[in-house]
């Protein structure tokens, strides 16, 4: 479907903080999403992650020094595809 970015926010220590939402195949059952959400907590800098197993989304909220290169190669060594249309 997409990758996107989402927008931009300062968060709680006063970074600027950002959000993206990635289209992934391969999220089959609750181990796989467990299995990426953990992945994707393993980066320095990532603050949030959520997981939505029916839509196939997942959407990320980070800081530096994580980034959306660092993230994207997480979720396909993990096994997953982000899907782009």
């Amino acid at each position: 479907l997409f990758c996107a970015f989402t927008g931009r926010v300062t968060g709680t220590e006063g970074r600027d903080m950002n959000k993206m939402l990635y289209s992934v195949s391969g999220i089959h059952n609750k181990q796989s999403k467990t299995q990426l959400k953990n992945a994707l907590k393993q980066i320095e800098g990532i603050r949030e992650v959520g997981v939505n197993q029916t839509t196939g989304t997942v959407q990320v909220q980070y800081a530096e020094p994580a980034t959306e290169a660092a993230i994207r190669n997480c979720i396909e060594n993990s096994g997953f595809k982000i899907v782009y249309e």
